[in-house]
């Protein structure tokens, strides 16, 4: 009866970032490193993120996909120990604005963010792209196309906040696996998104074909951004650190790791689609 009931690290940050409670951030995933540093700073790094596959995964207490292993071997070679706590978007970009000593990922860098954080990256590259029905009854060739349409987006979302800034219909969802549903339901227009974590959730939802990519109006780039109270002496080592796995080929070997990822099967069961 004991172990039905005892919860792991993953447990407790889910559980955190559903009742919204205001605590000190749990330490999880800590890792010591042992890798030669390119610098020795002190400090643990509390790193804040969300679940975005194929970008951001989990399989139980490990976190892994592109940003994360880059993540990694960024932290590896600079010699800075770190924890890794997954939560809702919202949450964890809120949490890394006010607590020294964390950084969010995978993070868009625009100008309204510049001034919040001190940058480390880039990680990837980040599409921006409209789903929306394979009959829908409208067709996009500009941004400007969009305008009257119902966009889903979710809390705290890069592309919410841009196109709300520019007087479009934003309806913002808690979190962005809603989205699709709300399309089939016909309660959105559009889905602003990206395609990997698009198709990552509609072949997952048994939806591909029926949500399909209209409109690619924006591309972004994704960094480490860190709370401004990190240490110049750590940030310059995890600088470092993002040139040099970017110059020997270890981030372009990440990328294509997870080039061809695809989401597990979906168990057919008790009459699911």
């Amino acid at each position: 009866m004991a172990a039905a009931t005892r919860r792991g690290p993953i447990d407790i940050a889910r559980q955190y970032a559903e009742d919204g409670q205001t605590m000190a951030p749990k330490l999880l995933f800590a890792v010591p490193l042992l890798a030669l540093p390119l610098a020795a700073p002190a400090g643990t790094l509390q790193l804040f993120t969300e679940h975005t596959p194929p970008d951001i995964m989990r399989d139980g207490e490990r976190v892994y996909g592109i940003s994360p292993d880059k993540v990694k071997a960024i932290m590896s070679r600079a010699g800075i120990s770190y924890t890794i706590e997954i939560m809702a978007w919202r949450r964890a970009y809120e949490l890394a604005l006010r607590t020294p000593g964390s950084c969010v990922f995978s993070t868009s860098r625009t100008p309204e963010r510049e001034a919040l954080f001190k940058w480390i990256g880039p990680l990837r590259e980040v599409d921006w792209t409209f789903y929306g029905l394979a009959d829908a009854p409208f067709r996009l060739a500009t941004l400007a196309d969009a305008k009257g349409l119902r966009i889903g987006g979710y809390a705290s979302d890069v592309r919410a906040q841009y196109l709300l800034a520019r007087g479009f219909t934003v309806d913002t969802a808690g979190d962005n696996s809603s989205n699709p549903r709300k399309l089939i339901g016909r309660r959105i227009d559009l889905w602003a998104t990206s395609i990997p974590l698009a198709n990552g959730v509609l072949q997952h939802e048994g939806l591909a074909g029926k949500i399909v990519p209209l409109l690619t109006f924006h591309t972004s780039r994704a960094y480490l951004a860190c709370n401004k109270a990190v240490p110049e002496t750590q940030l310059s080592a995890l600088n470092a650190a993002m040139d040099a796995i970017t110059k020997d080929g270890t981030a372009a070997a990440i990328d294509r790791k997870y080039a061809n990822w695809r989401p597990p099967r979906r168990d057919k069961k008790d009459g699911a689609p």
